[in-house]
Formats: structure tokens, sequence, C-alpha cells
């Protein structure tokens, strides 16, 4: 018999002048029925890359929804090399070589990865939020058992 999994995930960050911007993902899975009887650890394998999943996708959507923001303010938020890093303030030293650290023991390609997600050459180069936001997906895709 199947078995319908559905897991979802919200986020609301606050945003200057009390604003806010949030994003979701819901998504539904059939699974063999037989998983809570045979293999519970193959189950929660599923319910946590279903939450890796989510996490990643609303955390991308929360990303863009930056990026478009610092896009539509481009005088104020451009730096002296014309990047955009939202409201101007870079990643941190500590978010550079965490975002390094993990990458390395994760064996990720870290530049191929900052220019896909976040259109960057180098993890120096982004953003404070975009630098969190990276470093909490490269975390949960650590908890989840590596990259997928």
């Amino acid at each position: 018999m199947p078995l319908k999994l559905n897991v979802g995930l919200a986020q609301k960050v606050g945003q200057p002048d009390y604003g806010s911007l949030g994003a979701s993902c819901h998504v539904e899975v059939e699974l063999d029925g037989s998983l809570l009887q045979q293999d519970l650890d193959g189950f929660h394998r599923h319910v946590r890359n279903a939450f890796v999943a989510c996490r990643q996708a609303v955390n991308d959507e929360l990303a863009r929804h930056r990026q478009n923001g610092a896009d539509a303010n481009t005088d104020r938020s451009a730096d002296q090399n014309g990047h955009h890093n939202g409201n101007g303030r870079r990643a941190t030293a500590s978010q550079v070589r965490a975002i390094h650290a993990i990458a390395n023991r994760e064996r990720i390609d870290l530049p191929q990865l900052v220019r896909e997600r976040f259109q960057v050459d180098r993890a120096e180069d982004l953003s404070l939020c975009d630098a969190s936001t990276l470093i909490d997906g490269l975390k949960n895709q650590q908890a989840a058992g590596g990259r997928r």
C-alpha cells in the first residue's frame, strides 16, 4: 500500500522599515508503505531529504528576492567593485572561512556553486546575508549525509 509523505517548510525574515519577506515549500512524495515496518531508517532518510530539499528551495528563493531588492537599489548597494551585496555589507571573514572549510570537507566545487546560486565568482564576494544562507544550506546538506 503506498504511503504519502507531506513535508512543508516556511520561513519569514524581517526587512528594513518593518517589512518582511517570506517563502515556503511543500512537497508530497509517494513512498512504499512497507518502509514503516521494514526500513524505518530508510523512511527517516526520505523525510530528512525532503526537508533538506525544502530548506534549500526556501533559502534559494529568499536569496533571489534579496538579490532582486539589491538590484533595485543599485546605487545604494554596490560596493567599489560594482558587486551587489544587499545593503552593501559583505560576508565576514569568519563566514568566508566557514564556507571554505565546509566546502573543502564535503569536496564541493565552491566557485561553481557560488556562480550558479549567487552570480559571484568567489565566496569573498557574497553579501553577509547570502553567506549566511549558503552556510545554512551547506550545513543542512552535511546533516542529510552529503551533497545530493
